[in-house]
């Protein structure tokens, strides 16, 4: 017996499901012209998606004056968030040096939104994400983006080094004392007077935190905002600037990827440059007052050197650029920011951090079984801490590895023999009152 197959025909369209298609775009400069570049991205994405029928417009995250290689570009991270959210099923970007310039940033997040089904596409390179080959070429490109952002890097390192070796004064655009106008240095007369104050008081016997609570009860104001603290202070006392001198190339940048900027000791070559602009501080006494300074910290090391742990000056409060300290509280060790435990959380709102979460991040970071103190210090830089419980790693091959962290609850805190001993504990109190042999609470 032959098959009869009839044909039934589609009763209903079939649905047109339209992609939602969301753009990036960003510039590493505040400059008028790559403002104007960057309003032209924004127009010409926006209206290449809107035209698209087979597209639903999902917005166009832009960011302003932020370099690639850092991970911290706000619209960026709300594009992630937004297609975390399942808002978004497609990624439109010029080129990958404008999504990033570090290749892990590229790999981890291409990576991550493959596992959310959400394509990128570069047009300049012309590949999707989602394609074949699309990680490999990825790879070779970010990569070569990766290398460019370091020649351009090294050849402002080479210009700034260049002008230093000429004595020019590179970035000397906000000190308190100074008003300074297109390379212009001029003396402040009131903040001068202030900074003579300062330098007196020292030398009269008033220690860095007497003056700097005398300068906030005097209500000061600092160049870039922030509380007088005895670190300003000192800082203010250790500055050549004051006597008219400028020592220069005192920090450089670590590395082109963490942007990281490290105090020079000895790494690169230092400049000084007599007579660069008025003075306020007479050379000789600037030179008593740093005796001074060496007496006082002779006689306070063996303090100083007791107090010293694996975290000691490792960990920075991305909010206001201090470093964290250690306290004890019953027990508890934790690290917090010296902002707030000087001044509250009114002035920094950065959380505290337990010393256990500490070695326990440090060891998943170092893939370390326990805590190794030369390996920490021989492999990580330094830790930034944020208030949203977010501890950033960088590494000293330049590398960032992002962990997040949250204290445990008490009821997670608390094993069997534990629950079970406080049982035991109630019942006895219990049978104890029952008896007579201690209190029931009640007053009469």
């Amino acid at each position: 017996m032959s098959r009869i197959i009839r044909k039934i025909k589609a009763s209903a369209p079939l649905a047109i499901t339209r992609e939602r298609v969301a753009a990036y775009a960003r510039v590493s400069s505040g400059k008028d012209a790559m403002l104007h570049s960057l309003s032209a991205q924004v127009s010409y994405y926006s209206s290449l998606i809107q035209n698209n029928p087979k597209w639903e417009y999902a917005g166009v995250y832009a960011d302003e004056a932020m370099t690639g290689t850092k991970d911290n570009r706000a619209q960026f991270q709300n594009l992630l968030e937004d297609c975390r959210a399942g808002k978004i099923d497609m990624i439109l970007t010029k080129s990958v040096s404008r999504f990033a310039r570090n290749t892990l940033t590229v790999l981890e997040v291409v990576r991550e939104l493959k596992e959310l089904n959400i394509d990128v596409y570069f047009e300049k390179e012309n590949i999707h994400s989602r394609s074949g080959d699309g990680e490999l070429m990825l790879t070779i490109l970010a990569s070569f983006a990766e290398a460019e952002s370091i020649s351009v890097s090294e050849n402002c390192k080479w210009q700034i080094r260049k002008k230093f070796a000429e004595g020019e004064l590179v970035n000397f655009k906000f000190m308190f004392g100074f008003d300074i106008s297109n390379k212009v240095i001029k003396v402040n007369p009131y903040e001068a007077e202030i900074v003579r104050m300062v330098f007196g008081d020292y030398v009269s016997g008033m220690g860095t935190t007497a003056i700097a609570k005398k300068l906030r009860e005097m209500k000061v104001d600092r160049p870039r905002g922030g509380k007088w603290t005895s670190e300003r202070v000192a800082e203010m006392l250790k500055n050549e600037k004051y006597t008219g001198n400028s020592l220069l190339q005192k920090k450089f940048v670590l590395n082109p990827i963490s942007k990281l900027l490290v105090r020079n000791r000895g790494e690169l070559p230092q400049y000084y440059v007599q007579d660069s602009h008025p003075a306020i501080i007479d050379i000789e006494f600037f030179k008593e007052v740093q005796q001074l300074l060496a007496k006082n910290r002779d006689r306070f090391a063996g303090k100083r050197s007791k107090n010293t742990y694996p975290f000691t000056s490792k960990i920075i409060c991305n909010q206001c650029g201090k470093y964290y300290n250690r306290k004890v509280n019953h027990g508890r060790v934790y690290w917090a920011c010296s902002t707030y435990l000087h001044f509250g959380k009114e002035t920094c709102s950065a959380g505290q951090i337990p010393e256990k979460i500490l070695i326990k991040k440090v060891n998943e970071v170092l893939g370390l079984d326990a805590f190794d103190e030369e390996k920490f210090h021989q492999k990580i830089d330094v830790i930034q801490a944020s208030d949203s419980k977010e501890l950033t790693f960088i590494l000293k091959d330049g590398r960032e590895v992002k962990k997040t962290w949250q204290h445990k609850s008490r009821s997670k805190c608390w094993d069997d023999a534990m629950k079970q001993k406080a049982r035991e504990d109630e019942l006895r109190r219990r049978e104890l009152r029952y008896n007579g042999e201690i209190g029931n609470g009640n007053t009469c």
